[in-house]
């Protein structure tokens, strides 16, 4: 019987103690989701001095608003398979390399064609990054800490939005071009290679691609890392036998155990992009339409994304702790019920209250899905069902807007909250009656690690 070689890539990352080479990590990718959250809003920052300079209808925003997210469907799709080829640490440099370059190119443009056709590869860059990002932490963290800093990297990344916004404040007005600087600050990502040289290739991709040797050296350093800052190691689980090497692609939808989650996580991802993208892209406008002055409804909607950033904080607090699909069932409902809420007052104190609490539990949400998504599937199937499932959301934000606007045209301000909340129940639902637990196996993984941390004796 043939040997087939393994290197135990899973099992000896997840009893490693987070060290130097874990935060370096972190860093890069929260660096790369920062300027991911810096670059995801130029474009509607700058709309409206565009369409006064060129002349351009409010359907000519929304058009360009709408390609956008069909390109992050397809750069989604896209990077999915190149990290299943080229590797998670390679895909992620070029992913980053892309959206920067875009969003350099839209320095330039001419007309709202041009700056039209340069945001869609800008945003197919940033949902390719996203998806990449999220793989590549999921297999380079411990299994049971890895839903924390997948937490931490959002929380330092979503800081990113109001950065932007205090930029674009002090710049647009300057003159009639300044605006073109808001896009030359989402470009500065390019200094994501400054990262490059410091990470390194996720092993179990390796080792998934039968590139043993490569998987071991890349191991060996990293644990040698580990152990001078930590001492020494505690022995790894032993290897579960490995099958044959499989080329991923999407034949493997023919496979129920790839097949069922993608189901699953796109029924999360659509949820999450239409109940998301319609509360923070109509609130403001939706309030104005309903008598509040535009000055009062940006200024509301402004007080409630203070809750953003403390919601990532409050996922790195309780994604690890409790079973992240229950987490997600709990942050969906409350959503619902405080976007519903929001949508039945005018309260000025009650809408920044229920804003808050949207903004709040959706960046917490969007933290915990990060975490959850990639645990579904096995190395080979990790990265290209995370992004078809991620990529059908983005692409559902394509109709998302059509749909809200005839509801509030047909039958009313209310009853776009009440659309709203219900789609977040539905993923809330979903994902209660099948949602796969991931808790038991990390706690065992974590068990096992700590028994043998403890059998190994003291160094004298």
């Amino acid at each position: 019987m043939q040997h087939i070689p393994t290197t135990n890539a899973a099992n000896r990352l997840d009893r490693l103690p987070i060290s130097k080479f874990h935060k370096t990590t972190l860093y890069a990718v929260a660096f790369a989701y920062f300027f991911e959250f810096a670059d995801i809003n130029t474009f509607a920052i700058t709309a409206p001095v565009v369409r006064e300079q060129w002349g351009a209808e409010v359907n000519h925003i929304a058009y360009v608003t709408s390609l956008s997210f069909v390109g992050m469907f397809i750069g989604a799709i896209v990077a999915g398979g190149l990290a299943d080829r080229m590797g998670r640490k390679r895909t992620l440099t070029v992913t980053t390399l892309w959206f920067t370059l875009w969003s350099f190119a839209c320095v330039f443009a001419w007309d709202l064609w041009s700056l039209s056709v340069f945001r869609v590869l800008t945003s197919a860059g940033l949902s390719a990054m996203t998806v990449v990002a999220v793989v590549y932490i999921s297999e380079l963290f411990p299994s049971a800490k890895r839903g924390k800093f997948q937490a931490y990297a959002i929380v330092i990344g979503i800081c990113g939005t109001p950065a932007t916004n205090l930029i674009a404040s002090a710049v647009v007005p300057m003159a009639d071009w300044s605006w073109r600087l808001v896009y030359l600050w989402g470009s500065l990502g390019v200094l994501f290679l400054f990262f490059v040289r410091k990470l390194e290739e996720s092993p179990q991709w390796l080792e998934s691609r039968g590139r043993h040797e490569e998987a071991e050296a890349v191991l060996t350093r990293i644990e040698a890392s580990a152990a001078a800052e930590h001492g020494e190691l505690p022995a790894a689980q032993d290897p579960k036998p490995q099958g044959p090497v499989v080329k991923p692609g999407l034949g493997m939808l023919k496979d129920k155990k790839f097949l069922y989650p993608t189901i699953l996580l796109s029924v999360l991802w659509i949820t999450q992009t239409i109940g998301f993208f319609g509360y923070s892209s109509w609130a403001p406008t939706l309030l104005a339409a309903e008598g509040v002055s535009v000055e009062d409804s940006i200024f509301y909607v402004a007080l409630t994304t203070v809750g953003a950033p403390l919601g990532s904080f409050l996922a790195a607090m309780v994604t690890d702790r409790f079973e992240r699909k229950w987490c997600l069932v709990v942050f969906g409902l409350v959503i619902a019920a405080s976007g519903l809420m929001y949508g039945l007052t005018f309260t000025p104190v009650l809408i920044v209250v229920f804003g808050f609490l949207v903004n709040l539990f959706e960046r917490g949400y969007t933290a915990l899905a990060y975490a959850y998504s990639p645990e579904l599937y096995d190395t080979r199937g990790r990265s290209l069902g995370t992004s078809i499932a991620y990529g059908l959301g983005r692409l559902s934000n394509a109709v998302g807007p059509l749909m809200i606007a005839g509801i509030y045209n047909g039958v009313g301000y209310e009853a776009v909250f009440m659309f709203i909340a219900g789609t977040w129940t539905v993923g809330a639902i979903v994902l209660a009656l099948f949602g796969p637990a991931t808790r038991r196996r990390r706690l065992a993984a974590e068990a096992e690690a700590r028994e043998k941390q403890e059998a190994v004796p003291a160094t004298p």
